[in-house]
């Protein structure tokens, strides 16, 4: 990062995923001086291939990383990165920005673009078949297991509407909650109703060879023969950044942002997985987090405009 403390960027982007990527290539197009910093942890990290995205429906996410940044390359204004972000300073409507190879450097705006991470259950087995046979997303990977007998894993309401979700690609989907469920009477009857067993058992592993799930191993000693899972759990804030910068999160622990990607903290935009509007629906795809970050970047750009003209930005903040 030789030179780099010497300048003021537009633009800091703090992430490197599809969000902050779409946003350095709208912010390169608009002639801005960006700088792109990615820690190179994607929540997608144990997938091998994305769904979901027009013309690159099966691209493996390390592909369309790289492909990304290949496309970034034409824009001189945008410089990239591989570092941790570990403090922003705010001083006089600047960002100071202390990336982890410890040379500061200072923008006008900053973009938080830091994903969220997947707390995996704690059940033996389960981790080394996380993207291969145990998912979090049907829409991501529900049709490549269709027909197949499925799990979903999960305890009270989350898990009712996963196994109903998931009868679109399967028939024979069974809903265990590792212990007692939280399932009213409500939900138990149209769980029965629609087909689909619950299975209140505690269970001991998951069991399977190179990381191809074939039983659910109970601690009673009994199992359930099974070719695919699915888990709804707790989803995380990859960095502390939103917080320590005073950033308003939803209830769900998102970055509360208005419509064009701004967060309650002057200057600092949020787009991706960690973001969302109140009331917006919690979906995460990654043409979802692209988009997002085109977004964000195009009303971060408008108001860098109007900052440079000396007028107020067309919009009150949030």
């Amino acid at each position: 990062m030789s030179q780099l403390s010497d300048n003021v960027f537009d633009a800091v982007i703090v992430g490197g995923g599809p969000a902050g990527l779409n946003a350095a290539l709208v912010l390169g197009r608009a002639r801005r001086q960006v700088l792109l910093l990615d820690a190179g942890e994607p929540r997608n990290a144990a997938s091998h291939a994305m769904h979901g995205f027009l013309s690159r429906d099966g691209l493996d996410p390390v592909e369309l990383r790289r492909i990304a940044r290949q496309q970034l390359t034409p824009y001189p204004q945008v410089k990239t990165v591989a570092a941790l972000v570990d403090k922003v300073d705010v001083s006089g409507g600047r960002f100071d920005v202390l990336p982890s190879s410890g040379e500061m450097v200072t923008a006008r705006k900053l973009l938080l673009a830091v994903g969220v991470s997947d707390v995996l259950p704690p059940i033996p087995g389960l981790a080394p078949m996380y993207g291969k046979s145990v998912f979090h997303c049907p829409y991501c990977d529900g049709w490549e297991i269709s027909d197949q007998p499925v799990a979903v894993i999960s305890e009270g309401s989350s898990g009712f509407r996963a196994a109903l979700l998931l009868l679109g690609w399967s028939r024979d989907v069974v809903l265990c909650s590792h212990g007692p469920s939280e399932l009213d009477e409500s939900q138990r009857r149209q769980l029965a109703t629609s087909g689909v067993s619950v299975c209140e058992k505690r269970i001991a592993r998951l069991a399977g060879d190179s990381g191809q799930l074939d039983h659910i191993i109970f601690e009673d000693g009994t199992s359930l023969e099974r070719s695919a899972a699915f888990f709804h759990g707790p989803v995380l804030l990859s960095s502390t950044l939103p917080e320590n910068l005073g950033c308003v999160l939803t209830d769900s622990g998102r970055i509360e942002i208005d419509e064009a990607g701004r967060t309650s903290v002057d200057g600092v935009f949020a787009a991706g997985d960690a973001a969302r509007r109140r009331g917006q629906h919690p979906a995460t795809q990654v043409i979802i987090a692209a988009a997002s970050g085109a977004l964000a970047a195009i009303a971060l750009h408008q108001e860098l405009m109007y900052e440079d003209v000396g007028l107020t930005p067309a919009l009150p903040r949030p």
